[in-house]
């Protein structure tokens, strides 16, 4: 029940690793040309695999780096302050490492985050406001930088809604879609999004620190990456070795080093078994799943001495793939259930972050674990637990 964190190994993924493995052991050096998904090209393919899942046109998505890489990379090509236009928005609930970087780009162009860096607040320290958000979008305003998904309470965004505003008002918007894309529909180039990134390693099945993703509205194309490396060149040319750079007017030009392969091989496999399943089927279980939760959590946990809350958007609409289960004793609950076979994790301050996956999690299976929690509370199972809490959880 942990995919939203690391998804599943799955036999198309394992298959893929292998096959890489045996193509480096046979073919060394020439497996960047000579093997199946030549290593040359791979980012790319994969990049336009991905693509049909985000609405995006094959060349504007790039399977390359990190998560974090990638939105120091995007930030920093988008963020052009001026005198009157420094400021970025983003919000008081994002996951703490986009906020890291956007204040790390703060400081290398020269500008204070203190007061260069606003934060939309949040509604109960749960959810945000599109509203809100769109009334603090002001002529002083650079870029907008948001998640697509709330990494805590799952509140889906309306990601149209506040690309339409922004660009009513001059200013340019991303998008942090790490808990979204493999579960939620996009449709980017409807949108018209500027830039969005994600990584794999959660509803896209890519195995643990799996090569993450961006993608790059086409508009866009000309514009300079902010850093630049050799992966980034135009590619029937990348080993003429120029000094000069000249990146690949397409999303690929974004990249900087070398694809890491071993990385990026169960990804290959696990978005052939996403494309099979098809994404609105994957929306259609994905939300009969987290309604069938919440009636449970609502129905058998609501009341005492269960004393459980769903701090989620109960529209299906307004969530992702993901539950908020809330309780004053959630760190402790959600290690006992892991004792008893059930994989959740913990998010301060009281979250216990249940993500039922269409791809292989069942109704049955949530049934169970609602029943874990109630037995977990009539023996309070919990109380046994340290409150100390473990480095993941």
């Amino acid at each position: 029940m942990d995919g939203n964190s690391l998804g599943l190994l799955s036999k198309d993924a394992e298959r893929c690793v292998l096959r890489v493995l045996d193509e480096w052991r046979k073919k060394a050096i020439r497996g960047w040309l000579e093997a199946k998904t030549p290593w040359f090209h791979m980012a790319e393919k994969c990049g336009e695999k991905c693509s049909k899942l985000v609405g995006a046109e094959p060349d504007e998505v790039v399977m390359t780096g990190t998560t974090t890489v990638n939105i120091h990379q995007l930030i920093h090509t988008f963020y052009r302050p001026t005198r009157r236009r420094k400021k970025i928005l983003t919000d008081a609930l994002t996951f703490p490492t986009d906020i890291y970087a956007i204040r790390s780009a703060l400081v290398l162009r020269g500008q204070n985050p203190g007061s260069d860096l606003v934060f939309a607040p949040s509604v109960e320290q749960r959810y945000l406001d599109e509203n809100e958000i769109v009334n603090m979008m002001d002529e002083e305003t650079a870029l907008v930088f948001l998640p697509s998904v709330l990494y805590r309470s799952g509140q889906l965004l309306n990601i149209e809604y506040l690309t339409t505003e922004a660009h009513s008002r001059g200013i340019a918007i991303g998008f942090d879609c790490s808990h979204s894309v493999g579960v939620v529909p996009h449709h980017f180039d409807k949108w018209n999004l500027d830039f969005a990134l994600w990584c794999s390693y959660k509803y896209l099945n890519g195995g643990p620190g799996g090569s993450a993703f961006l993608f790059l509205n086409k508009r866009h194309f000309n514009l300079e990456p902010a850093l630049a490396g050799w992966f980034g060149y135009v590619k029937d040319r990348q080993f003429n070795l120029s000094i000069d750079f000249e990146h690949a007017k397409n999303a690929g030009g974004w990249q900087i080093s070398s694809p890491a392969i071993l990385s990026s091989a169960p990804v290959e496999g696990a978005l052939d078994m996403i494309l099979e399943a098809g994404m609105d089927a994957i929306r259609e279980k994905s939300s009969r799943l987290t309604s069938y939760l919440i009636y449970l959590v609502d129905e058998m946990l609501g009341k005492p001495p269960y004393d459980f809350g769903i701090g989620t958007p109960r529209e299906t609409e307004r969530r992702g793939g993901h539950v908020a289960v809330e309780h004053k004793e959630s760190m402790r609950i959600s290690e006992a259930l892991r004792k008893r076979g059930v994989i959740t994790d913990f998010r301060p301050p009281n979250v216990i972050r249940i993500a039922p996956i269409p791809l292989y999690n069942t109704y049955d299976e949530i049934w169970q674990t609602a029943r874990q929690l109630k037995t977990i509370v009539d023996n309070k199972e919990y109380a046994k637990i340290s409150k100390v809490r473990k480095p993941i959880s």
